[in-house]
């Protein structure tokens, strides 16, 4: 089995690790495929790995007892998840899983919870990102309760962009309205909101992010707050802005 190396993962949590803690980890790490749609941990399921992605995007799930569905939140480089495990949980209130498709490292939850008292620095990133990641959660509740469809979808569309490279997010309308809770015309109006002022562009299947800037003008306080809070605890995750606000208008 080839050693994994520090700089071989481009997780923020990870790479923030002081070497004396990453080579302690190191053998417990598993690099991993993360597909579009794999199932992470299933609601009321025990937590058996730990996964801190180097690409792709993961959306926590919350689910009702009677199976209805809604997105609390989603991950990518930025984190890890599930978050409950940070914590010494071992059993997820949340479904969660890859919504678009990337990879990443794992670690068994356990040997996670038994590590974590002698890495210290790797602790207190977990904890910080447990509470930017409750942030983003309340910030989606408060998003859901007070702004338009086009301003949630806007404010979506701009926290996936923040995971990715480049600027096409391959996407269907029916699994935009699972994550935004709402009918597959609401988006299907909402997404030609967005287009008609050329924000985006939006084909079958793929949606293509042409203005950053104006998009992050038109979401406005719907998205940000949670952001400001990771770089402030965490460090700045997102790309450079001359990479990533460039507008593609024609």
């Amino acid at each position: 089995m080839s050693v994994i190396r520090q700089s071989q993962i481009p997780n923020r949590l990870i790479e923030l690790l002081p070497a004396s803690e990453f080579e302690l980890l190191a053998a417990q790490f598993e690099k991993v495929a993360l597909p579009r749609g794999f199932v992470i941990v299933r609601s009321d399921a025990p937590i058996d790995y730990v996964y801190f992605p180097s690409s792709g995007i993961g959306s926590v799930v919350t689910i009702s007892p009677e199976g209805h569905k809604a997105e609390a939140g989603m991950f990518g480089r930025e984190g890890f998840a599930p978050t409950s495990a940070g914590v010494g949980g071992t059993i997820s209130i949340h479904e969660v899983l890859m919504q678009m498709e990337g990879e990443g490292i794992r670690i068994s939850a356990g040997t996670l919870t038994k590590l974590l008292p002698q890495c210290p620095v790797f602790s207190n990133l977990l904890a910080r990102f447990i509470h930017v990641f409750g942030s983003q959660i309340s910030f989606t509740a408060l998003s859901n309760a007070v702004h338009t469809v086009d301003q949630r979808l806007a404010r979506w569309l701009l926290m996936c962009h923040d995971r990715m490279d480049g600027h096409e997010i391959a996407l269907t309308h029916e699994f935009i309205s699972l994550m935004l809770a709402v009918r597959r015309p609401s988006v299907t109006t909402a997404l030609h909101i967005l287009e008609g002022q050329k924000l985006i562009r939006a084909e079958r299947g793929r949606i293509s992010i042409r203005d950053r800037a104006a998009l992050e003008t038109f979401a406005g306080d719907a998205y940000g707050k949670p952001e400001q809070e990771y770089n402030r605890l965490i460090g700045d995750f997102l790309a450079e802005p001359e990479v990533k606000v460039p507008s593609l208008l024609t």
